[in-house]
């Protein structure tokens, strides 16, 4: 079975419960769904269990992975968008606003691809423009001024290519949305909930504490993109993927996110309250701690942070050189 496969078994063993489930009040039936779900669990949990990279890659790109409006709807109340960075208009593919997370005011800033061809085109594919970045620049300067929490949302292939972007500045946005963002003086919190795709990532990911969904992936580049550049064939993405260390347990081991959130045993895509549980008691726990804080002392602590993010580097370069 090829890698991309993977989750063929789980879709029959679905198929089969469904039909199983169209006769309620049946005996029988309730009997063979029953144990069809317990299979179906078991199954989940055995072949996400040992998910190669490039199959998480895969699962993080799942179109009925939650996006940043899902979590918007399940875990904040009066939520308002903001919209345009007043310069040159607005990009859907970054949503921006404020918001009540358990009666704290916060702001939200998160990528959101869309589900159809209409809504994927509208959102760009996830894909910001320079007018996203300022966008979301300016409802982080208002969140400080207003002394709110920043929570971002990260799912994105990077941010867009297009010549239109490279016109108005797609790199002088992103670079002044890096320096910015470490000199904030509110919690910042980052989850990564899908695909973290270089600059167009980074761009909103300079936080105080940053997460990772248990199947998603953050890179410099894409696993399809590296293997085209290093081996002229996009095929061997499957093996850049390892290489690359684009998982969230690798990032975790290196000391470049703060905490990994369980997916549920089918991926956040099979069971979104689940998942909404799990990200809602990481980010309640996480926004307790900071809050605790003297925000003066946030943007050194935050910069430090991200400063030694480039310890393991300075560790090979340094060490003695081996025959």
């Amino acid at each position: 079975m090829a890698e991309g496969d993977f989750e063929a078994p789980l879709l029959t063993l679905q198929k089969r419960l469904d039909e199983a489930r169209a006769f309620p009040g049946d005996p029988a039936k309730e009997k063979e769904a029953a144990k069809l779900a317990d299979e179906l669990l078991k199954a989940q949990r055995e072949i996400y269990g040992k998910l190669t990279p490039w199959q998480k890659t895969l699962v993080a790109r799942n179109g009925n992975r939650p996006y940043t409006l899902d979590y918007v709807n399940a875990l904040f109340t009066e939520w308002t968008e903001i919209h345009g960075d007043r310069r040159f208009g607005d990009d859907p593919a970054l949503v921006c606003g404020f918001a009540l997370y358990k009666e704290r005011p916060i702001a939200v800033i998160g990528h959101q691809k869309g589900r159809d061809t209409k809504q994927k085109i509208y959102r760009n594919f996830g894909m910001p423009k320079p007018e996203g970045y300022r966008k979301a620049m300016r409802v982080m300067e208002l969140a400080a001024k207003f002394r709110r929490p920043i929570l971002t949302f990260i799912d994105t292939p990077g941010a867009y290519p297009g010549l239109d972007a490279e016109e108005r500045g797609q790199a002088e946005a992103i670079a002044w949305n890096l320096r910015e963002m470490a000199r904030l003086q509110v919690p910042v919190i980052v989850l990564v909930t899908g695909e973290g795709g270089s600059g167009g990532a980074l761009a909103i990911a300079v936080g105080d504490r940053v997460n990772m969904l248990e199947h998603s992936v953050y890179s410099v580049i894409s696993p399809e993109g590296c293997a085209s550049i290093l081996w002229r064939d996009a095929g061997r993405a499957s093996e850049a993927a390892a290489a690359m260390k684009i998982t969230a347990v690798d990032l975790k081991g290196m000391g470049l996110i703060d905490d990994v959130i369980p997916e549920p045993p089918g991926g956040a895509h099979s069971d979104h309250e689940l998942l909404f549980k799990n990200v809602d008691a990481v980010l309640d726990r996480q926004l307790e701690e900071l809050l605790a804080q003297d925000a003066a002392t946030l943007p050194a602590t935050r910069y430090d942070k991200f400063r030694q993010m480039g310890r393991l580097g300075r560790e090979f370069l340094e060490a003695p050189a081996t025959v």
